[in-house]
């Protein structure tokens, strides 16, 4: 018997997560006591709601998203440029009804702390000197100078999972699989700042990332209770530490083709000519048989040609190349 699909890559808010049975023994967390989960103002909707309404999963995608909800581990998600990596998580939370999508977009400086927590120790010296005339004790005022990043905002103790996107994985530093490996795998990390306040400040109230108030930290540490839905993107730029794959849930996204690129126009751009959008699509095919191109491109080509102001344009199959050039270098283009 197939597994109950939590995800079902319809586009329309269910409950399904209710169904999701406990997790595996060595993926179950005890963080505790329970945060709600926030929700838009808008009800079960990500903040992009036309990126994840226009999101359009392969059968394959939609059941490995399912199987690291099952597993509670994180998605490793490949693919190229435009192939909807990053619009992935959006449509998860939409549909699963999960709140903001927390996002860490990493870069070369990247560390794992970055996404745990930030901490100004300038600021809060300064504010205790202001208050008192020197420094406070070692607990006070910690939680005005503390804030967490989407990756310990993820682990608090949700009582249903968070969706947290960490973007490029690849671009970070080549210890950053690694560590993030262990806090992934337990679940749990430590803020040293109020560890070493404990004593004098048993708990925090510590700003989240997403904007949505403070939650409570007690003595220092952060465990989950739902291990949130974790997608993490990569270009495929270079290869990973295998303790760091086998922990994962990889899938790989392919390049969409005809009829996919066509729900996809549709998608994003509505009601638009067919045989304009036919047109385009035949130069966007012609062209990435000669160089890479994403998905973007085409949108953009479209959108462009089909404009009204510009039904005075001689040739809009050179207007939509014009906006379409090679995203890799060397590429000759005879275009411009």
């Amino acid at each position: 018997m197939p597994l109950t699909r939590i995800y079902r890559g319809t586009d329309e808010p269910h409950h399904g997560l209710d169904a999701l049975p406990a997790p595996p023994p060595w993926r179950s967390f005890d963080g505790g006591p329970p945060l709600s989960t926030p929700v838009d103002e808008e009800g079960c909707a990500a903040p992009s709601a036309h990126r994840a309404g226009t999101f359009r999963p392969t059968p394959e995608t939609v059941e490995l998203v399912n199987a690291a909800l099952y597993l509670r581990r994180p998605l490793l998600v490949t693919g190229p440029p435009g192939s909807g990596k990053s619009s992935l998580p959006y449509a998860v939370a939409r549909e699963l009804g999960l709140g903001p999508v927390l996002r860490w977009n990493v870069t070369s400086r990247s560390t794992l702390r970055d996404g745990l927590y930030q901490y100004d120790p300038l600021s809060r010296l300064y504010a205790a000197n202001q208050a008192t005339g020197q420094a406070g004790s070692p607990g006070a005022g910690l939680d005005e100078h503390l804030r967490l990043g989407p990756l310990g905002t993820a682990l608090l103790p949700y009582a249903r999972p968070r969706v947290l996107l960490i973007d490029e994985i690849d671009k970070g530093d080549l210890d950053l699989p690694n560590d993030l490996l262990h806090v992934l795998e337990d679940g749990q990390y430590e803020i040293d700042e109020l560890v070493r306040a404990a004593p004098q400040q048993p708990e925090a109230q510590v700003l989240t990332a997403d904007g949505r108030g403070r939650a409570p930290v007690r003595g220092g540490r952060v465990r989950c209770r739902a291990f949130p839905f974790t997608v993490l993107t990569s270009n495929a730029e270079r290869e990973f530490p295998a303790a760091f794959l086998r922990r994962c849930v990889v899938l790989e996204l392919r390049r969409p083709e005809g009829s996919e690129l066509e729900s996809i126009v549709k998608a994003h751009l509505p009601g638009t000519d067919a045989e304009l959008v036919d047109e385009i699509l035949r130069v966007f095919l012609a062209r990435r048989e000669e160089g890479e191109l994403a998905t973007d491109q085409l949108l953009n080509a479209i959108y462009l040609t089909s404009r009204p102001e510009l039904t005075d344009v001689a040739d809009r199959a050179a207007l939509a190349a014009q906006v379409m050039p090679y995203l890799s270098r060397g590429q000759e283009d005879d275009v411009f």
